[in-house]
């Protein structure tokens, strides 16, 4: 028996993704499924999905490494 891959930031509903933006650029966000994270490739961030919950706030971003 095999157990079920889980993203580390668990299920994201779709249709938020579509609607979300950067809250620094307001540009857009990639989902990155192995990382758990959305990524904002202007701000140069990456916003942690924590529980299906995405945390936008740039306090809890991580910097994007060159």
């Amino acid at each position: 028996m095999s157990i079920p891959e889980i993203p580390l930031g668990g299920a994201v509903d779709p249709q938020l993704l579509e609607i979300l933006v950067c809250p620094i650029t307001k540009g857009p966000l990639r989902y990155d499924r192995a990382r758990g994270e959305l990524v904002s490739e202007q701000a140069k961030l990456a916003f942690p999905i924590r529980d299906g919950i995405p945390i936008m706030l740039p306090d809890e971003a991580r910097p994007l490494d060159e």
